[in-house]
């Protein structure tokens, strides 16, 4: 999956009676640090203003023009306060900055704490923070409060601060293709579009026809050739007849072509059933494959699901999954079998997968259902998260476990994984008395701050703790 290249605009802060020597070196320890952690950075001419920080009014206005001429060239703004700094000054610069800004003060050091050393950014970053927050600009603060831009600390930050303004920059405005009407027998999956809009989340739908349509015309021409080595590359495809791998290769290049024709940025698919009776394959395989390329895509038109997908890719650069909350692990209360029928992303499982003929498919007319990879899920710190439309607003939660790596007998269909989540049977309650569906989606990593803060700080998105 190809990563974003990420750049942050550089915002230096001051105040008059404090000491206005710190700016330079905070200049250059803000570049050493943003670049060493592999991000590109854009900072205003030190003569533009007085130090090279910004102070008054009309400093603030000059940083505000200096930014706006670098327009969509920053992902984010950084804003560094050697010392207590002016709100003034900070609040002309960035009230119109548009992206995401964090907020980073320097500690102050035992032993420098005279006149001409002390920076009393702790305090000055309650008065920069509460100006914003006057005038409804978001911002973003992370622990520690005050920190070195060269410490460990600040470089997580970064990590983090990189994440949020991803999911927030993202997310702001996108359109999911809903390839199939929603699967009448799971009403679980229902969503309201209009909500969604309101929200910036467009919702393209297209009746399956048009895929079947697209397959149907398809000859197994070079391109379609390409595709099956691709996908006989991408997992274990030995056991598919030759005709159901021509009929996959078929099906994953008319995904590939909506998706450029309409323009899209996700998609949710309906899998089943008429997939299986009309072209004889399941799709499950194209999913994962899918969401290994880095295209999110889900399957029952679960679009939910496929909004969360896309936050944890966006947060992550890792692929993402739809799971179902499957099976207890055995008596213990902590841990649940997540699983899905084989749409699950190949980097997310132990190793490559193994095409079968759909099992619950199978089950009334054999052959008809081939597509579902099955494997194992890896152990990976995990994430967990879904999303519900509801009396108008767009609500998500978002919390954290693992996947454990435990055995699951070899009997068992699909691809799964145990998932180990702490104080789970509480959790599970609460998912069931809000409403929640009976998927959720999985990325790796910690990152429900990450997706919270985006969430609710820069895209109105209403979240609820488990």
């Amino acid at each position: 999956m190809k990563k974003k290249e990420m750049c942050f605009a550089l915002y230096f802060g001051n105040r008059g009676f404090f000491p206005e020597t710190l700016i330079a070196s905070a200049r250059s320890e803000m570049i050493e640090a943003v670049t060493k952690a592999g991000y590109k950075y854009i900072i205003a001419p030190e003569d533009m203003t007085r130090y090279g920080a910004v102070e008054t009014k009309d400093e603030g206005i000059k940083y505000a023009a200096w930014l706006k001429s670098h327009e969509g060239e920053y992902d984010g703004v950084i804003m560094s306060l050697p010392n207590f700094s002016d709100e003034n000054g900070a609040i002309a610069a960035l009230k119109d900055a548009g992206k995401p800004i964090l907020i980073q003060a320097y500690p102050d050091e035992i032993g420098k704490m005279d006149f001409e050393h002390r920076r009393d950014s702790y305090c000055g970053k309650f008065s920069i923070c509460d100006v914003f927050h006057q005038y409804r600009v978001p911002f973003t603060v992370l622990e520690p409060h005050v920190v070195h831009p060269l410490s460990e600390d600040f470089a997580k930050n970064l990590y983090d601060f990189a994440a949020i303004c991803r999911v927030a920059n993202g997310m702001k405005e996108f359109t999911i293709g809903i390839i199939g009407a929603r699967t009448t027998k799971f009403k679980t999956v229902r969503y309201d579009e209009i909500t969604l809009q309101k929200y910036g989340i467009t919702c393209d739908t297209y009746d399956l026809s048009e895929l079947f349509y697209r397959v149907e015309k398809m000859e197994r021409d070079e391109r379609v050739i390409a595709k099956e080595k691709v996908l006989c590359d991408y997992t274990d495809f030995s056991r598919v007849p030759a005709d159901k791998l021509t009929t996959l290769a078929k099906v994953s290049l008319a995904i590939d072509d909506m998706m450029a024709d309409y323009h899209l940025d996700a998609i949710t698919l309906r899998c089943w059933e008429e997939m299986q009776t009309v072209l004889g394959v399941a799709p499950c395989v194209l999913l994962s494959e899918l969401n290994d390329r880095g295209i999110v895509a889900s399957c029952e038109i679960d679009l939910c699901s496929a909004i969360n997908m896309y936050s944890m890719q966006l947060a992550s650069e890792e692929s993402t999954a739809c799971v179902d909350w499957n099976n207890n692990y055995g008596d213990d209360k902590n841990k649940v079998i997540l699983f899905h029928c084989g749409p699950i992303a190949q980097s997310l499982m132990e190793g490559k997968g193994v095409v079968t003929d759909h099992k619950m498919f199978a089950k009334t007319n054999p052959g008809c259902g081939w597509g579902s990879n099955e494997g194992r899920i890896a152990a990976f710190e995990m994430t967990y998260s879904n999303c519900k439309t509801e009396d108008g607003k767009l609500t998500f939660y978002a919390d954290e476990g693992r996947f454990t790596g435990e055995p699951i007998e070899a009997e068992f269909f699909g691809c799964g994984g145990v998932a180990e989540i702490r104080d789970l049977q509480r959790k599970l309650i609460k998912l069931a008395k809000e409403g929640y569906r009976h998927h959720t989606a999985v990325g790796k990593g910690r990152m429900a701050s990450v997706l919270k803060e985006a969430f609710t700080t820069y895209l109105g998105y209403d979240v609820i703790e488990l």
